[in-house]
């Protein structure tokens, strides 16, 4: 295998019902009045960059349902994570969330995704886009639009030139991926107190008793939730501000908001309550109608599930880099350079 670097092209056949370019989000693009987007689910597109040996922060394609599938003439060494979802190559299937090798001429199908929103598609190498304040993410408003149709082709510069061991699916190779829990009926959500949640008289014990469900309503700039809410007392005009991703408005309507990765500022409304860091993956693969329940975490266990959570990662990222050195497959260590915009 060559680790000389070279251009392939993907041949995009089906483009889902939206497919873009995505990464991690903008840094520090909130100060200038722009949204950090980036993948609404950071842990799945965050363990595909890994398993195929690309930084965290690399370039990817988020997948929102419908049907996606692409052919390559050159071998391509892929993951796929998010939602669960029918994956094939050449018509067989294949499983998510671990490196798959594409021998040339493969066609890739990933399709049926269920009990989310959104699947992470990661190619080994740097996917050629475009960037918007140093992200590839999607801008809409900006006219950094990021949507992969059928009949596109995609440029990736890659090392990967194909792959075969006899060993290569034995135990020993077992990643410790840390897969989420996406098809239960009624997730729960960690959230911590807000600014205002002791001015709305009794939201405690309603959020950790009451059952919300996604409405159609809902957006890439937040989740809408049909169920019961308290408007908070005596609290007068709240000038607009700049809030986390995760916080929970509750605006003059008898709704609940959970602000995601396009929020802006929070119009005024009151806010009772935030999702702790490591919910946020599963509020980012929330769909209409499904349902949840809250419970209350002190500020500590909240770090301390975020600390878990990088520290599996960590330890994915230290076996991947592990098993690509022993089998002499490329490991991209190095963090993708900011690009001006295309």
């Amino acid at each position: 295998m060559s680790a000389a670097e070279r251009s392939i092209t993907i041949k995009v056949r089906e483009g889902a019902w939206l497919a873009t370019f995505q990464d991690l989000g903008r840094e520090q693009s909130e100060a200038l009045g722009v949204p950090c987007g980036g993948a609404a689910d950071q842990h799945s597109a965050s363990v595909a960059n890994i398993l195929v040996g690309n930084p965290r922060t690399a370039t990817g394609i988020e997948i929102m349902g419908g049907r996606f599938s692409f052919t390559t003439s050159k071998p391509v060494l892929i993951a796929v994570t998010g939602a669960p979802a029918d994956v094939t190559v050449n018509g067989g299937k294949v499983q998510m969330w671990e490196p798959i090798c594409v021998p040339a001429k493969g066609r890739v199908v990933i399709a049926n995704a269920r009990g989310g929103m959104r699947n992470y598609l990661a190619f080994s190498g740097t996917l050629v886009t475009g960037y918007f304040m140093g992200s590839s993410a999607p801008e809409a408003r900006m006219g950094f639009p990021q949507q992969i149709s059928a009949g596109d082709h995609v440029e990736l510069q890659t090392s990967y030139a194909g792959f075969e061991h006899p060993y290569l699916t034995q135990p020993l190779f077992r990643l410790p991926v840390p897969i989420p829990s996406f098809e239960r009926p009624l997730w729960t959500i960690d959230i911590v107190e807000g600014p205002e949640t002791d001015a709305a008289h009794g939201i405690r014990e309603l959020l950790s008793s009451r059952e919300y469900t996604v409405t159609a309503k809902s957006n890439h700039v937040g989740l809408r939730l049909d169920g019961p809410v308290v408007h908070p007392q005596g609290l007068g005009e709240i000038v607009s501000h700049g809030v986390p991703i995760g916080a929970f408005e509750i605006p003059h309507g008898d709704e609940l908001i959970i602000l995601g990765r396009y929020r802006t500022l929070t119009a005024g409304y009151p806010i009772v309550a935030f999702a702790t860091k490591a919910s946020l993956p599963m509020l980012g693969q929330a769909r209409p109608g499904q349902r949840m329940t809250f419970r209350w975490v002190s500020q500590e266990e909240a770090v301390d599930s975020q600390h878990e959570a990088q520290r599996l990662l960590n330890a994915l990222e230290t076996r991947v880099r592990s098993l690509f050195g022993a089998i002499d497959l490329p490991h991209h260590s190095r963090r993708i350079p900011a690009q001006a915009a295309a």
